[in-house]
């Protein structure tokens, strides 16, 4: 760092020799950026405050969920919909990976399933559609598997995630995370009827929706300005026929 701010003042000398007033102060000025850029990175500032470019992570909305099902009837330009996350406020439609969760949730003992709690979707343009993936669990006593056991596994992309506590009891675990996209609608229209005749999950289970921008960002004192999450566009409520299977141990 001495040897770069000598070598900025001797150009700094040089130039005052040979410049105008003018010249001078300009060029003791940029003698004096170059020394300490050495030494320290710049930041960008303005009157209002810290100006720097990051990505933002940004909470949309939170949702407890209720139940999991599908469209009693077929959703205008939805014909893909093949299951539904029942929240309290909102229904959250399946359109890609739908068929591959039904699939594992009907077919795979409930009482070894486990989902991941984690349940947070990417609204890359707040414009009502989300995508994610949705992460589950089958574990049981290894003497309890069997030979089709392992077939639906390797069919369903099911990769062995066993863990130490699973070991000591000589159980075995494997894991699937299926890709998924969907899109927001209004609250089911039958949401008490469900309530009052299907039994409340196991657990409590949330599912949440962000928004990710990068920009730059001023900080400022104070509370920043609040998204609301946006319905698709246009989005009727409707009925949903409830799977039967409970959710989850």
């Amino acid at each position: 760092m001495t040897d770069h701010t000598n070598a900025a003042n001797k150009n700094t000398q040089a130039l005052l020799k040979r410049s105008t007033p003018k010249k001078v102060m300009a060029g003791a000025l940029f003698a004096t950026v170059l020394a300490s850029s050495g030494c320290a990175t710049s930041s960008l500032l303005d009157d209002n405050g810290h100006v720097t470019t990051n990505t933002t992570k940004q909470i949309l909305s939170e949702d407890q969920i209720v139940a999991f099902g599908r469209p009693a009837q077929v959703l205008p330009k939805m014909p893909n919909a093949s299951m539904v996350i029942v929240g309290e406020k909102n229904s959250y439609v399946l359109t890609q990976g739908g068929t591959e969760m039904v699939n594992l949730l009907s077919n795979l003992s409930q009482k070894n399933i486990q989902v991941d709690n984690d349940m947070s979707f990417h609204v890359p343009s707040n414009n009502g559609y989300f995508q994610g993936k949705m992460k589950l669990s089958y574990a049981k006593l290894k003497d309890e598997f069997k030979r089709s056991d392992y077939q639906f596994f390797l069919q369903n992309n099911g990769k062995e995630c066993t863990s130490e506590s699973d070991q000591r009891i000589n159980a075995q675990r494997f894991c699937f995370s299926v890709p998924v996209r969907g899109a927001i609608y209004p609250q089911v229209s039958n949401l008490g009827l469900i309530q009052s005749s299907y039994r409340a999950l196991t657990k409590p289970y949330t599912v949440s929706f962000y928004t990710e921008t990068q920009q730059d960002v001023v900080t400022r004192s104070g509370p920043n300005g609040a998204q609301k999450l946006v319905l698709l566009p246009f989005a009727l409520a409707f009925d949903v026929v409830t799977f039967p299977l409970q959710l989850l141990d």
